[in-house]
């Protein structure tokens, strides 16, 4: 006897092959039987188990059917099977589930082997396995809840042919309805609410807190929702917790044959489980997506100015705001080095700040041009490191806002300041300048002639015209340089000696420093140039020497000292006056705040030193004490 004479088909479908290939996994003797243990199928090791003890296989069928006797708890109970030499084979059987394990004796003595009897329920299983597998790669694949939902719908109808069934998803918080599938006639009025068993809630552990009031139901039965329905069963989706909606199942009155309807519960609440977590991860990513959107879009819409840069220096984000302020569009920037959004001469500083963010450290304000379509803009930034979920700096990011027209307003104010210290210059050097005016245009020409004529009798008079050349060369070129102070000076960053700048700004207060009767020591370091915008350092220093002469009496001394420190080079502007108050220390920087006389100052002068070292990179401090003095400590760094 062999097995391929016993086969009859099987039931083909999506999860044949998934039964076949269990089926052939089974060493042991074993059977495919209907519920009354008709056989569909055996296997060879089967086959010789029956040919081995004389028996056919129907006849071993038939001395197993006392089994269907088995109580549900799993008792066991000995069937005997005679054989035809004479004889019985003794059968232990125990149900399980829906299986019989079957162990044979001969004449009380054990025998080798043991048979395993399958019943359809296994056929079954294995099909309801397979579908739930397919529907598992279906949903994860799904792109939206519309897709997960139609998957769903797709299995359902596989697993549960001709019953009705409605699918709800609903959001977790509020319990809004967000998809709906039925197959069937639905009753009106039964889309909403959702109503829940009893005995299922409890079942998942929801607490009342996790089903949203109103929109969610809970009673001892649940309503039918189709028309015509004779019965039905229904598997709450949850998930974490969390109540992501339900799926009802129900019995038409055309369905051909009786339901097991405890077998369709089973299977539905493990459809159900399966489909929650699908439920619940296609909404986490549909949130994520929204978030992702939203950020995408603030970053796009804000009104600052934003810009992203990776580790590459390569721009990989270019808001609209700062396209509009430069005119280029995204699609012009986006992947290009960063150091093309800048001038030449800002690039220096730009990759200090860029070096710095790419090793974890915030650089809270500082200013940059910006290259435009039409010339140059000038923003102010802070910057942050860009993270990885690792805690790994991957970029940097810069947030700022145009200050092009702040800027201009502030050179204003720089140009007004200049022009009111000139104007103070001006007038303590006004009869200095007339009286050698005067005799250079009175008298040098005809000075000149006249001992160019007279030959060695004119000597004399040649030492003179000489002496009146050389004050008139002096006062020509110190007015020169007071006309080039006053002038607005461009912001184009120079390599710049910064001890020829001092002894340049010390000449600018030549005569402050005449009439204030003090001293000026000069106590030089070697130094190597540094990037600035001359004409503003300049301005810097002329009004904190201006400051130290005003601050002192006749006879007094200002100190000027430089050295390098670091990366940095120091200046240090020393004067022996009074010092300053130590509740006025905090506020002299602070705008249109000063301590000299109505009239005498306007408060701008510290304030616009402080922005012009800022935007230099450099800092500015003081140091002060009553009747010893103030020093003012300029840092500036060098050039790399």
């Amino acid at each position: 006897m062999t097995t391929e004479s016993r086969r009859l088909p099987v039931p083909e479908g999506p999860s044949a092959e998934a039964f076949r290939a269990f089926f052939e996994t089974v060493e042991l003797p074993a059977a495919l039987c209907d519920t009354q243990l008709r056989l569909l199928l055996g296997n060879n090791a089967f086959a010789r188990f029956c040919f081995d003890h004389g028996l056919t296989v129907e006849q071993m069928m038939e001395g197993l059917a006392e089994a269907r006797r088995l109580p549900e708890d799993g008792a066991g109970c000995v069937v005997e099977v005679p054989l035809p030499q004479g004889g019985v084979v003794v059968m232990e059987l125990a149900r399980r589930g829906d299986s019989l394990s079957v162990v044979g004796r001969r004449e009380s003595e054990l025998m080798r082997g043991q048979l395993v009897v399958v019943e359809q329920a296994l056929l079954e299983q294995a099909r309801t396995e397979g579908v739930l597998l397919d529907l598992g790669r279906s949903v994860a694949e799904a792109g939206s809840e519309e897709e997960l939902v139609a998957a769903v719908a797709r299995g359902v109808k596989e697993l549960f042919p001709g019953r009705s069934f409605c699918i709800r998803i609903i959001d977790a918080r509020t319990g809004v309805l967000t998809s709906l599938y039925a197959e069937g006639r639905l009753k009106e009025g039964s889309r909403e609410p959702l109503v829940l068993k009893r005995t299922a809630v409890e079942k998942m552990h929801l607490t009342a807190e996790s089903i949203p009031a109103g929109r969610v139901v809970v009673a001892a039965l649940v309503p039918l929702l189709f028309e015509g329905s004779t019965g039905g069963v229904s598997a709450p989706l949850v998930a974490s917790g969390q109540l992501y909606g339900v799926i009802n199942l129900e019995y038409p009155a055309s369905l051909r044959e009786d339901p097991d309807v405890l077998q369709d519960e089973r299977v539905l609440v493990q459809l159900a489980n399966q489909v929650a977590v699908a439920v619940k991860n296609a909404k986490l990513i549909d949130e994520l997506t929204f978030v992702r959107k939203y950020l995408e879009e603030l970053l796009e819409k804000a009104n600052a100015l934003i810009l992203v840069a990776n580790r590459d220096k390569k721009v990989v984000v270019f808001n609209q705001a700062i396209s509009r302020l430069t005119g280029f569009s995204k699609e012009e920037v986006l992947g290009q080095d960063v150091f093309s959004l800048v001038p030449e001469d800002e690039q220096l500083r730009l990759a200090s700040v860029l070096a710095a963010a790419l090793r974890g450290e915030a650089v809270p304000n500082f200013e940059l041009r910006l290259r435009t379509r039409s010339g140059e803009a000038r923003a102010s930034f802070a910057t942050s490191s860009a993270l990885t979920s690792q805690g790994e700096v991957e970029g940097v990011m810069a947030i700022g806002q145009d200050v092009t027209v702040v800027a201009q307003l502030e050179q204003r104010v720089i140009h007004a300041e200049k022009l009111a210290s000139m104007g103070q210059l001006a007038a303590s050097v006004a009869h200095e300048i007339n009286n050698p005016m005067t005799a250079v245009v009175a008298y040098s020409e005809s000075l000149l002639q006249r001992a160019m004529m007279m030959g060695s009798a004119g000597a004399a008079d040649a030492e003179k015209l000489r002496k009146i050349q050389e004050s008139g060369q002096r006062i020509l070129r110190f007015t020169r340089d007071l006309t080039s102070y006053a002038r607005p000076a461009k912001d184009k960053v120079e390599r710049v000696q910064l001890n020829a700048l001092l002894d340049k700004a010390v000449g600018y207060c030549e005569h402050v420093v005449a009439q204030a009767k003090v001293k000026v020591e000069r106590d030089y370091g070697e130094l190597p140039p540094l990037p600035a915008v001359p004409a503003n350092l300049e301005q810097v220093f002329v009004n904190l020497i201006t400051n130290a002469c005003h601050a002192m009496k006749p006879g007094g001394q200002v100190w000027l000292r430089t050295m390098r420190e670091g990366r940095d080079a120091v200046v240090w502007v020393k004067d022996t006056g009074s010092g300053i108050e130590p509740a006025n220390l905090s506020r002299i920087f602070e705008p249109f705040f000063t301590t000299k006389t109505e009239g005498q100052g306007t408060g701008l002068g510290l304030s616009i030193v402080q922005r012009i070292i800022e935007k230099h990179g450099g800092r500015l401090n003081v140091e002060s004490e009553l009747g010893q003095g103030t020093t003012f400590i300029v840092h500036l760094p060098l050039a790399d």
